[in-house]
């Protein structure tokens, strides 16, 4: 008997162990798959979601559906097995008395999944005030010296106050269901313990039953009760774990909007030379196109300025080279950056990248500057 007690323990450390090791092994890849869909992603992409959003799925998200298979792997693998052997031991003991089991479990069942059901939305609010959080101290943190400048503290804390408030509202009713759980298993435990005592001395007293039998009946019963108590504690997490999983799910589940091609391209001298022909982009949704034929050369060595008032497209045209996005029209050529056709790797190819949806062109061009308002209007020197 001590042996087998000694083989127990050994097997649960084990148990323990290997679990935890699977749990953060799986935790570790689903964060890297997250940040290598997010590193994929287009600026386009990125703004459908939002920066403060992407970092909470990435961090808080994947914890939590860690920390649940941590917990399925060290409890749920013998949460049945402690729950089927004890209702066959204690129907072995005493069939009359097993009404009591079919009575007991399930309403603790009920009881749980009441709670589970009614946190699930509240769970799924508290995620997004959680990124509403993160959103403003991230812009706060970016902003500081605007904020400083401009005298805007107040306001700030203000904004700050605010989404702090609105989450610890819903961690608060979250709260308020987690205290009514832990009571109302307790409850059900010992309304059942008291009815096992009850009515299995009744049948003690009528010599149907003897002591030893109601005492091993009510351990079994305990057993039952307890094997759902520990998952009544996995059920806990399963709401909020559940939610983090579908913004996981979400995140991974996005096509990115520019891709790399399969036979990539590399020219063979990166000579730096920049050129935009004929291009025109718009945000998705815009009414208008913010660039519109835009052509334009830079040569090595040339200081290229790109002028125009605000809201003329000057960051746009910069964010079309590191191909941030995708021009609706009209080609944008380089050798010195990443294309659509590049990956790094070293090529046979001698031709420079170009850009134009998904075609390539080695054609001449000529190069001219943009100037007409509200497109950004481009001017280039050379160096000496």
């Amino acid at each position: 008997m001590l042996g087998v007690a000694l083989i127990q323990v050994a097997t649960a450390i084990a148990g323990v162990y290997f679990g935890s090791k699977a749990a953060m092994a799986f935790g570790r890849d689903l964060r890297r798959g997250v940040f290598r869909q997010v590193t994929s992603f287009s600026a386009k992409d990125v703004n459908v979601f939002g920066a403060p959003t992407l970092i909470t799925r990435g961090t808080n998200d994947v914890q939590q559906v860690q920390m649940l298979m941590l917990m399925g792997l060290n409890f749920m693998v013998a949460t049945p097995i402690m729950c089927i052997g004890g209702i066959i031991m204690a129907l072995r003991e005493d069939l009359n008395l097993s009404w009591l089991v079919w009575v007991s479990v399930p309403v603790l069942i009920v009881v749980v999944g009441y709670l589970v059901v009614r946190l699930m939305p509240l769970f799924r609010s508290m995620q997004t005030k959680i990124d509403r959080l993160n959103g403003v101290l991230r812009e706060q943190i970016i902003g500081i010296r605007v904020v400083r400048a401009f005298v805007r503290e107040p306001h700030e804390a203000e904004r700050f106050g605010a989404a702090n408030k609105d989450l610890t509202d819903v961690s608060l009713k979250i709260g308020a269901l987690f205290v009514l759980m832990f009571p109302a298993i307790g409850m059900i435990l010992h309304v059942s313990t008291a009815a096992v005592l009850w009515f299995g001395g009744q049948r003690v007293d009528a010599g149907e039953m003897q002591v030893g039998q109601l005492t091993a009946f009510l351990q079994y019963l305990l057993q039952i009760l307890m094997a759902v108590m520990m998952g009544t504690f996995m059920a806990m997490m399963i709401p909020r774990a559940s939610v983090c999983a579908d913004r996981i799910g979400e995140v991974l589940d996005v096509e990115p909007s520019i891709h790399e091609a399969l036979t990539p391209v590399a020219p063979a001298e990166k000579a730096g030379r920049i050129e935009f022909r004929n291009v025109s982009f718009a945000y998705p949704g815009a009414e208008a196109p913010v660039l519109s034929d835009i052509s334009f050369t830079a040569e090595p060595g040339q200081t290229v300025a790109i002028i125009g008032s605000t809201g003329a497209g000057k960051s746009s045209l910069l964010a079309l080279l590191p191909r941030l996005y995708d021009a609706a029209s009209g080609r944008c050529c380089s050798t010195a950056s990443r294309s659509p056709t590049w990956t790094g790797q070293k090529s046979p190819s001698a031709s420079p990248w170009c850009r134009s949806g998904r075609t390539c062109s080695r054609g001449p061009s000529s190069t001219t500057c943009a100037s007409a308002s509200p497109t950004p209007r481009t001017s280039s020197s050379g160096t000496p």
